[in-house]
Formats: C-alpha cells, structure tokens, sequence
C-alpha cells in the first residue's frame, strides 16, 4: 500500500511540475530556475527540447545524489525527472494565463506542490532540489530558501540574455512563490523532540543512530508502579518523524511517546561521527 501510494505521488508530483512547465512558465519564456531554468534558456534560444535537456542536465546531479544520500532518494528521483520529460512531451504549450503574472504564480504553486511532494517521501523533482537537500543534511536551512538563493544566477542569466527584465522579475516571483510553497510541504528543517519510554531500548537505538540521530538514554521510575523504564530523548525533524514512529512501531508497539515541537537546537544535531 505504501509503494503505491509513493507511486501515486510521483505521478501526481511529475504532472504537477509538467503543467507548470508546459502551461504557465514557458509559454510567457519565463523560468523556474535551476537545471530546468537552465534547459529553458537553452531552449529559449536554440529550440531544442527543454524536456529532454532538463533530463540531460539532471544525470550528473542524479550521480551526486546517489553517492550523498541514497538509494531510494535517486531511484524516486529518476523516476520523477523521467516522468517529468515524458509528461512535457504530451502536455501541450499553450497559454492558460494570457498575463505572464498569472503564469509566474500559478506555474510557481504548481511546480513548488509537485515538488515538495516528491521531496516529502524521500525523492526529488531533480535539479537544485538534490543540491538543496544535500546542504540542507549538512546544514540548518530551510530548503525553499536555499533553492531561491541558488536560483538568482539563472534569473540574472535571462534577463541579460533576453534583454528584458520584465522577464527576469515575473520568473524570480515564479521562483520565490515556488520555494515558499516547498517550504510549507517539505518540512525537513522544523524540529521535534521525541521522548520514548520502551522496554526495547538497544534495538530502538541501533535503529536511530543508523538515521543518524543523537540518542540520549534517560532512566526513569513510574510513579505508580515504580517499576524501573528506559527513556530516549532523540531530535528528529517534522519530516523524519513519519520514519521515527515506524521504527518504535515496528519494535516496541508499547512503548509510550511523547513528541513535543522544538525552538531551537544548539550543538550537536546529528550523531557524532
């Protein structure tokens, strides 16, 4: 069930981001940044398929990603990019907002939705999203705002090239609305605190210092029973807590949890190495 769920979001995510493509930002030759917004510019100028360039230009971002995250991030996020350049070559590019405004919001809810879908079960639409997250497991960003960040180059490059700033500026909204929308989806930088109380404490905490996460052990008396337990204090993120709570299910279905929102964190965040 959870497979095709993930399946599921990967389709809607890739369509999302097609339309978006295909329907709001290229027919006004706006961009959406990064190695797509790159592939457009190219397109723009040379008519080449910007499809299958944006699938060209991922490859490399795609090998960086396996190497530094994963196995199930890469083949998630193939699948989106392959499904993406498939879709853009079916959906047709035309005008459904004649104001290039309109095209630069809607197009820019639409990609950031299929976007931050894709990123919030463990994959990505390609492109400065793999580069994003991967700064984003070294460092305490919102993700939304380092891809607006890493997106200026791209906007500059159009409007120097294209000779029209108005283009450029419609595209940094498209971009800016389209990172915000990423943030309020994939909640990766929002902390939570779990405190476990379980019987199961080694294998709990061989299982989270694999994620890695730090694990402090906590022992504790029921006031009732005065029976002796084991508690875990562990920070997570909003966005690892679905995987957190797979892991105490799956070992300790008993186990008492409690998961509080976190300020701030200060210090060590993940597992020493």
């Amino acid at each position: 069930m959870k497979k095709a769920l993930d399946v599921l979001i990967i389709l809607v995510g890739a369509l999302l981001v097609a339309v978006g493509f295909n329907m709001f930002l290229i027919p006004h030759q706006l961009l959406s940044g990064g190695v797509s917004g790159i592939a457009m510019i190219i397109g723009y100028f040379t008519d080449y398929n910007i499809g299958f360039l944006y699938l060209l230009f991922n490859m490399p971002l795609m090998i960086w990603g396996l190497v530094s995250i994963g196995k199930r991030f890469i083949m998630i996020s193939v699948a989106s990019v392959v499904l993406t350049t498939w879709m853009m070559q079916i959906i047709p590019t035309s005008f459904v907002a004649n104001d290039s405004m309109l095209g630069a919001v809607f197009g820019g809810v639409l990609i950031g939705i299929g976007s931050g879908i894709t990123l919030r079960i463990g994959g990505s639409s390609g492109g400065f999203d793999i580069v994003g997250l991967i700064l984003t497991r070294k460092y305490d960003f919102p993700l939304g705002t380092i891809l607006s960040s890493m997106n200026g180059i791209v906007i500059v490059a159009l409007g120097y090239f294209k000779d029209n700033w108005d283009l450029a500026l419609f595209s940094m909204l498209a971009i800016f609305i389209s990172g915000k929308t990423v943030d309020m989806i994939h909640i990766r930088h929002i902390k939570v605190t779990a405190f476990i109380v379980t019987k199961h404490k080694d294998a709990i905490i061989n299982k989270l210092l694999m994620i890695p996460r730090g694990v402090t052990l906590i022992k504790t008396e029921g006031a009732y029973t005065k029976q002796q337990h084991d508690m875990l204090m562990t920070v997570t993120t909003r966005y690892e807590l679905v995987e957190l709570k797979r892991i105490i299910k799956e070992i300790d279905p008993k186990a008492f949890v409690n998961i509080v929102e976190t300020v701030g964190v200060v210090g060590e965040f993940r597992k020493p190495k």
